[in-house]
C-alpha cells in the first residue's frame, strides 16, 4: 500500500482529480524522458559531439538542443494524453522559477 500512498500524495501535490490522472501524468513524464534520450543521439551525431568531447561542451549542446525539445515533447505528449492544461501550467511555473534565478 506504500505505492498507493505515494500516488495519493502526488494527487494532492499536483492538485489533480483522480489517481488515473496521476498515472497518466507519470506516463507523460516517462514517454518524454525516453523520447529525449532517443533524440539526443541523432542531434549529437549530427553536430559531431561524442563522449570524447569535453563535458562542458556536451552539457552546453544538451542545454541548447535537447532541453527545449524535452519541453516541447512534454507539451505534445500532455496534449495527446489529455493533460495539456496540467503540463502548460507546469511549464509556466518552471520557467517562472528559472526566470527568478536570473533576475536576482
Amino acid at each position: 500500500m506504500a505505492g498507493s500512498t505515494f500516488i495519493r500524495k502526488l494527487q494532492t501535490r499536483w492538485g489533480v482529480q483522480s489517481v488515473w490522472q496521476v498515472l497518466v501524468i507519470l506516463l507523460v513524464f516517462a514517454l518524454t524522458g525516453i523520447s529525449a534520450m532517443y533524440i539526443k543521439r541523432p542531434i549529437f551525431a549530427l553536430l559531431g559531439i561524442d563522449a570524447n568531447d569535453p563535458f562542458w561542451l556536451r552539457m552546453l549542446v544538451w542545454l541548447i538542443t535537447v532541453l527545449p525539445a524535452y519541453q516541447i515533447l512534454l507539451l505534445l505528449y500532455g496534449f495527446l494524453l489529455g493533460q495539456f492544461s496540467f503540463f502548460w501550467a507546469f511549464e509556466k511555473k518552471m520557467f517562472s522559477g528559472i526566470r527568478k534565478l536570473f533576475s536576482r
